[in-house]
């Protein structure tokens, strides 16, 4: 399988076995859907989320027959991961991390390479290493077009940001 990081597990919530994660991806909605299949630790084991809920900064869920906060404890600090084949993204849809490594071309020119993203500013960018670093935004008319099958995003120059 191909497993895709989601979120930690922080801690519990309340005493009926519910786990709080900490997740900074998009699409949550699809990745924590009820009666779906999550991903546990090292070893992977398969969970089935039976609740989700969002309780200010964190993702709340509950598994399989886990009602209680002592069958929960030793899940803690552990990663979660989804299957990826499991995330049924729309057309357009992407995680942002899922472009790290993609060349970025701008008047059929390699201009460098995505290497990190920032979602902690008021506007998401990309990290972009080149002939000199710099970064792009996310969102908005910047991106042109995402060639997944080369591995590329195309980019047009918006006021002189190039």
């Amino acid at each position: 399988m191909d497993y895709k990081f989601i979120g930690k597990i922080v801690s519990t919530h309340g005493i009926k076995g519910e786990l709080k994660i900490i997740s900074n991806l998009e699409y949550k909605d699809k990745l924590f859907k009820e009666n779906t299949y999550i991903y546990l630790g090292d070893n992977k084991e398969k969970h089935q989320i039976k609740s989700y809920r969002i309780h200010k900064n964190y993702d709340l869920i509950t598994l399989d027959n886990l009602n209680n906060i002592n069958d929960v404890l030793k899940y803690i600090n552990l990663k979660v991961y989804k299957d990826r084949k499991d995330i049924l993204l729309n057309d357009g849809e992407f995680f942002y991390d899922d472009l790290i490594g993609y060349d970025v071309i701008f008047n059929n020119n390699k201009i460098g390479k995505i290497v990190d993203y920032d979602n902690n500013t008021p506007n998401l960018l990309y990290k972009i290493a080149g002939d000199k670093n710099f970064y792009i935004p996310i969102n908005g008319p910047f991106i042109k077009n995402i060639n997944n099958k080369n591995k590329e995003i195309i980019v047009e120059d918006i006021g002189g940001l190039l």
